[in-house]
């Protein structure tokens, strides 16, 4: 017998009695066997000898089993009484006992188990109770070693409560700060973290087109709060010697200039780093400068940056200006932010009286010491700084103050040509004071604004105005960057039942308005009534805190007689002051002029579900961070940062966009994704300018006599860069040209001829488009790439990092031929990496070395230089990359930065960079009937578009 039967017949013969016997070989019977045999024999009992050996169970076939065939003649009445005591006291107590896995409520019979015995013991019978509650209390035991015991949470009716639900939206501010609005659009839309913010990207129904609809026939309305306002205060003349650092003249209007240092007009320009243009560029911002005050030198100016820009610019202000002394706020007793985010830490842990005591399972109730005080206000911080970072820095040289205004105010923005419609019936002028309201001594700032004669006349004027610009068709009609200061009333009191669609009013009026629209359409709004109190801290922070709540406003309306009216008279702190800033549409090109034009409404903060609700009850579409994408390449503008690849922050966006594409390329399987090396796409996931302009820089530099007359593929060794091992010249960085009269000269270079219907001065005085004056213009701008935007000649829809390449004469041949298999296509290209990433993958656990310049395809055994060993990824070519402009059939000139299916066109539309270098050579290659005319290939397709190029200026 083996040795794993030996155990188990032990384990069964452990709890037998000694009469019970079985045959076995083995010696190891025992005393209890000895014991057994000498009972049998007493009672009578004869065994055979075993007829085999082993374990034997039962009657066998044979009749053996060790048993006796004949009866007994007789039995031992007491031996026998104790064999069968000792086999029922055995076979109860197998019955009654419990392994460690059984429940006591597995004991029962099958007929009274229940389910719900499992968890709850007062099911039970009676007699199991006590040991049911012992192995309850035994098994909590052995689980609060692992994890401690939690409190029960709070019930749904507590954490509704307005004070429980402000601390949990204060909690979760800490990383990501919330609009104002934040809570309609999570209801709504697909949230995004971006930039310190939690913004909406896209609402989750589909919207693209009604948005679009909204665009371009009535309003769309966006929500960009999250742009950042600094202030500077100075002496005039001291702040335009600061800021005139930054900008240079060459790319447009300045802070200087005359309509916008007047205060009437909003301005927009590229901030450089100090005295470093062309080169080093932060981004655009817009700024928009206070009106003169009387008798008074100093001026306040407001500079709007997108949040990625902020980090940028601030530091780069403080230079110029000189600020870098911290101003400390006076103490004061309403909470800060930071003060609210340091009571965050202590209030989620209650303070409890000795006596009562949190038990577990327990609610937990709020003490008498914090039921006392009121709940936290809501935290309207920044996300794009900490809560102890000081906020003010001023200048003991030039006196110049900087104010850090990042969410001190609210910021709308209404796009499409119904926008002043929208806003004429949502806002009403506000309401004069009567007599009794002035004569009482009242905290509120509107009461004291009604005793000054001169402020109230200048009231009656903006809201003249604001009267007029109801009867204006289209808000592209007005003046670009108009700027209209006035004082509504609370939005609220004005709601209407349901939704209605605001429309133009536009009646055959008497001559005196006819007259008035007229010279607003024309002039503009006057300058006195560009100011608003707006501008005064004291002013919003007075409007902030005494804002009418919610529950009071509907008491007031419960109390009036007639349901529905309006309250009269208004209530005093219903008088919000505000600033209408016209916004351009489209300024460039021949057609779709003043496209996307609309106006933004500037507010003080805590005011923006006030305005926002009326807003969407006038039937405006709402739209978020991706359709503001959208809305800049139907302007053909490029948007921040997505189209700066030369600034800080563009460069941080697309270091992101890259990783993000790439992660999602390794998440699909290698047979379902594209294979990029085969298409000939050295870069799908992003776009190496830097490499581009430099292999153009070296070619022109080459070749010496100019630019070459044709675009045929050259030779691989005169494409192919040679690294420059002298190392005494420095690595240049790559520009984007913004100057004007630069871009007028490439814009007339690549229209036709026969172009007719152009504006005059853009471009009429270029000088023909020659070998020497392309030589002229390359000398300055070798290094740089040009904005252009591309439409697509036939069919096809442009993606994101899709290649413009320069086509060869064979293909300007196909443009007349209709035939829709006539565009040139790509030769699919072999892909070595293929079966060097599996070899590599096998010798991973050998320990492969480096790979050299003969691991990678195109490339020389005798290249001087060894490639690192990189993160190879099936069907992406790794870096360095190789030659980019000689790499593909066609010779590469720039990439894709935007690109989709215009609605408005028709046709697909796209927006990017070409090189300069790539640009005129292609120019000067092409004949005058096809001038302009490049392809356009996407990163997972073979098949070239032909696309007409245009720069826009």
């Amino acid at each position: 017998m083996s040795a794993s039967k030996v155990k188990m017949r032990d384990r069964k013969m452990k709890n037998q009695p000694a009469s019970v016997q079985y045959s076995s070989p083995s010696a190891a019977a025992g005393s209890s066997s000895q014991n057994g045999r000498q009972e049998a024999k007493d009672s009578g009992w004869q065994r055979n000898p075993p007829p085999r050996t082993g374990w034997v169970r039962g009657n066998q076939r044979d009749g053996g089993g060790g048993y006796m065939k004949e009866m007994p003649k007789y039995i031992t009445a007491g031996a026998f009484a104790r064999s069968r005591a000792a086999e029922v006291k055995a076979m109860l107590k197998a019955v009654t006992k419990r392994t460690g896995s059984n429940h006591v409520f597995q004991a029962l019979p099958k007929h009274m188990r229940r389910r719900a015995m499992s968890h709850n013991t007062k099911r039970l019978p009676r007699r199991l109770r006590d040991v049911a509650s012992k192995m309850r209390e035994k098994s909590l035991q052995a689980g609060s070693k692992k994890k401690k015991e939690l409190p029960k949470s709070k019930s749904r009716k507590a954490r509704r409560r307005h004070g429980n639900l402000l601390l949990e939206f204060n909690r979760r501010q800490r990383k990501n700060i919330w609009l104002e609005t934040h809570i309609w659009h999570a209801k709504r839309f697909h949230m995004v973290k971006k930039w310190g913010y939690r913004l909406g990207d896209r609402p989750t129904c589909k919207c693209y087109r009604p948005c679009y609809r909204a665009m371009s026939s009535h309003c769309l309305l966006l929500d960009i709060s999250y742009y950042c306002c600094i202030e500077l205060q100075g002496e005039e003349d001291t702040l335009l010697t600061a800021l005139s650092q930054l900008t240079s003249k060459e790319t447009g209007p300045t802070f200087a200039a005359a309509l916008c240092l007047s205060g009437c007009r909003q301005g927009s320009v590229t901030v450089y780093r100090a005295g470093q243009y062309p080169s080093h560029p932060l981004g655009p911002v817009t700024f928009l400068w206070r009106p003169r005050a009387e008798g008074s030198a100093s001026r306040q100016l407001w500079i709007w940056a997108h949040p990625a820009l902020k980090q940028d610019l601030l530091p780069e202000l403080q230079r110029v200006c000189e600020c870098f002394e911290a101003v400390v706020p006076p103490v004061i007793p309403v909470a800060t932010p930071a003060e609210s985010a340091s009571t965050l830490e202590s209030e989620p842990k209650p303070e409890v009286s000795p006596k009562a005591k949190v038990t577990p399972g327990g609610k937990r109730k709020r003490s008498r010491v914090d039921a006392g005080g009121p709940p936290a206000k809501k935290i309207l911080g920044d996300g794009t700084r900490s809560p102890d970072t000081p906020v003010t820095w001023k200048s003991s040289s030039t006196g110049i103050v900087i104010n850090d205004l990042t969410m001190e105010m609210v910021r709308y923005r209404l796009v499409g040509p119904q926008s002043h419609s929208v806003l004429t019936e949502s806002l009403e002028a506000a309401t004069d004071c009567d007599e009794a309201g002035q004569s009482q001594a009242s905290s509120l700032w509107w009461p004291q604004h009604c005793r000054d004669e001169r402020k109230m006349n200048l009231h009656q004027q903006q809201a003249e105005v604001f009267k007029t610009l109801k009867g204006i068709y289209s808000s592209g009609e007005v003046p670009p960057g108009t700027v209209l200061g006035l004082t509504v009333d609370d939005p609220r009191l004005t709601l209407p039942a349901k939704k209605v669609k605001a429309m133009p009013s536009v009646n055959q009026s008497q001559e005196a308005d006819e007259e008035k629209r007229r010279q607003l359409m024309l002039r503009g709004v006057p300058q006195l009534c560009s100011q608003s109190c707006l501008w005064e801290q004291s002013v919003r922070d007075n409007v902030t805190e005494n804002k009418i709540s919610e529950q009071e406003l509907n008491r007031m309306r419960s109390e009036l007689l007639i349901p529905g009216s309006r309250l009269s008279p208004t209530p005093l702190q219903g008088r919000i002051p505000i600033l209408l800033v016209h916004q351009p549409g489209k300024q460039v090109g021949n057609d779709m002029s003043s496209w996307g034009a609309g106006w933004d409404l500037l507010l003080p903060k805590g005011w923006g579900m006030a305005f926002w609700v009326p807003l969407v009850y006038r039937g405006v579409r709402i739209a978020g961070l991706h359709m503001s994408l959208k809305r800049s390449q139907n302007q053909g503008a490029p948007h921040f940062p997505h189209d700066y690849p030369d600034c800080p922050a563009g460069v941080r966006f697309q270091e992101e966009q890259e990783a993000e594409l790439l992660d999602k390329f390794k998440r699909r399987p290698p047979a379902k994704r594209t294979n990029y090396i085969k298409h000939g796409c050295l870069a799908p996931f992003r776009c190496p300018w830097q490499q581009l302009v430099e292999e153009w820089e070296l070619l022109t530099r080459q070749r010496g006599d100019g630019l070459a007359r044709s675009t045929t593929k050259p030779k691989e060794e005169e494409m192919t860069p040679q690294p420059d091992h002298t190392g005494t010249k420095p690595q240049s960085v790559f520009t984007v040209i913004r100057s004007r009269k630069s871009l007028r000269l490439l814009s007339a270079w690549c229209r036709l001829p026969t172009s007719r219907g152009q504006r005059p001065g853009r471009g009429g005085g270029a000088p023909p488009l020659q070998q020497s004056a392309a030589d002229a213009f390359l000398a300055s701008h070798r290094m740089s790439v040009a904005w252009v935007r591309l439409s697509l000649l036939s069919k096809g829809k442009p993606e994101l990092h899709a290649m413009v390449c320069a086509p060869t004469p064979e293909d300007l041949k196909l443009l007349g031929k209709r035939d829709a298999g006539t565009c040139p296509q790509e030769p699919p290209h072999r892909d070595d990496f293929k079966s060097k990433t599996k070899r590599r993958k096998k010798g991973s656990k050998k320990g492969a070395g480096p790979l050299q310049s003969s691991d990678y395809p195109g490339t020389e055994a005798s290249e001087p230089f060894v490639y690192a060993e990189p993160d190879l990824v099936l069907g992406v070519w790794p870096d360095p990359l190789p030659s980019i402009t000689s790499h593909c059939s066609r010779v590469t000139l720039g990439w894709i930065t935007e690109g989709d299916f215009s609605l408005s066109a028709g046709c697909g539309e796209a927006l990017g960079f070409v090189s300069v270098g790539g640009l005129l050579n292609t120019l000067l290659s092409q004949p005058e009937e096809h001038r302009g005319k490049v392809l356009l290939r996407n990163p997972s397709s073979l098949h070239y578009r032909f696309a007409q190029i245009n720069i826009e200026v």
